[in-house]
């Protein structure tokens, strides 16, 4: 619930910065150059994150983290109420927040699997997927609205404040288990994460098709030129365009925790990427609002399901020790995908206008889909008793000296005692 109502505040936070940058400059480059800074932020840092949440306790990492990223939120409310912010200033605390993220976002992934037994982990992942989806439901539409009415500085305070709910519940979080412990140094252990994805085809397939899916089709990028130039809808209706693939994705987590686990997640997660890229086509021809946000509610509703199998498959084929590393890699592929998505999008937009630039981006998208579920059967094709077989042979070996990372409890270990 702590992480639920700091999502809400980032989520304002993202649309406010958004808006900003291209009121302050009236350029698709400028705005895609945002997401390209965020990226190299990310991408840049996340390898050391998951090192780091490898080796100390992953809810203290998160302390840290959280705290620092409301520092930013304050510091960009405090500048932007002054009337001395420049286009510089913003990109320099969304490069620093992105990093913040980069170690933020592999302690709190792998925190996950060690509150929960092995087999409760896909209603927990749909779970912590539906809390997420429904911030990012909300947060956009009520940063427009925030925008609209208490202005750009305001909504950043907003943000700042809901990081106070976050860092209470991790602080009154009790835990039982040790912290985690890498032996040898961080650059060591880096590279021992990287050599395990390498060795795994389920493991480097699920990454690179979130990596290419989110690079090649972008929601988020083309929104402010979408609500200005296209649709002409203004703040209000920009918070919409981004809260439309939130909702769906509500929709899709829904869904997920009604129907039984998919016996080949996979194969479901291929074709969910497909429907991604068809929302995102729809999306690029709309003329009207209603058909934007329906088509943004499609691409949000196979994402979430998308998002949801690619946890599955990752927590249950990395061992213990090794899940914020890999957690970290996937990390800096899923949040520089979607920043290199927008600097993308946003070239392409300036050079052949943003209606043929999103069609063309979806249809990449399903074709990259279809072509990495053929090359990569591994990926597509493996059974949920498969995956977990081959989970816990890796679990012996890894949490019993067969590897360079030991921790003092196993993800078996976290299901019967774990964090409360």
């Amino acid at each position: 619930m702590g992480q639920f109502v700091s999502m809400l505040g980032t989520q304002m936070h993202a649309a406010a910065l958004s808006w900003q940058v291209y009121q302050m400059t009236g350029s698709a480059v400028q705005l895609g150059l945002l997401g390209l800074i965020r990226a190299i932020a990310v991408m840049s840092t996340s390898l050391l994150g998951g090192a780091v949440a490898d080796a100390f306790n992953r809810r203290r990492v998160l302390l840290v983290t959280q705290a620092m990223l409301m520092l930013l939120s304050a510091a960009i409310a405090v500048v932007t109420m002054s009337g001395s912010v420049t286009i510089w200033f913003l990109y320099v605390i969304a490069a620093l927040a992105a990093a913040t993220s980069a170690f933020d976002g592999p302690a709190r992934a792998a925190l996950i699997p060690g509150l929960v037994p092995r087999v409760e982990l896909a209603p927990a992942m749909s779970l912590n997927m539906l809390v997420f989806s429904v911030a990012r439901m909300v947060g956009p539409a009520a940063g427009g609205i925030a925008v609209a009415q208490v202005g750009l500085s305001g909504t950043y305070w907003l943000d700042a404040g809901s990081f106070l709910f976050v860092i209470a519940a991790l602080a009154m979080m009790q835990t039982r288990l040790e912290p985690p412990v890498v032996r040898g140094n961080h650059l060591e252990a880096i590279v021992e994460g990287l050599q395990f994805i390498r060795r795994t085809p389920v493991i480097w397939g699920v990454i690179l098709l979130d990596f290419l899916a989110t690079l090649l089709g972008s929601t988020v990028g083309l929104a402010p030129i979408f609500a200005t130039d296209v649709l002409k809808i203004g703040p209000e209706g920009f918070g919409l365009l981004l809260s439309a693939p939130a909702a769906g994705a509500v929709l899709g987590g829904v869904l997920i925790s009604l129907v039984p686990q998919p016996e080949r997640p996979g194969m479901v997660m291929v074709g969910a990427v497909v429907g991604y890229g068809a929302g995102l086509m729809l999306f690029g021809a709309s003329t009207t609002l209603l058909v934007a946000l329906l088509a943004l509610a499609g691409a949000g509703a196979a994402d979430s399901i998308s998002v949801a199998m690619r946890a599955v498959i990752r927590n249950l084929a990395t061992p213990d020790p090794l899940l914020g590393r890999v957690a970290a890699a996937h990390s800096a592929m899923a949040m520089g995908g979607p920043r290199l998505g927008e600097f993308q999008s946003g070239v392409m937009a300036g050079a052949v206008g943003p209606r043929i630039a999103m069609i063309a981006g979806g249809a990449a998208v399903v074709v990259v889909s279809l072509a990495m579920g053929a090359l990569v059967p591994k990926m597509s094709r493996s059974r949920l008793d498969e995956l977990d077989a081959e989970a816990a042979a890796r679990d012996q070996r890894w949490g019993h000296g067969g590897g360079a990372a030991t921790t003092s409890g196993s993800a078996g270990q976290a299901g019967s005692g774990g964090d409360q």
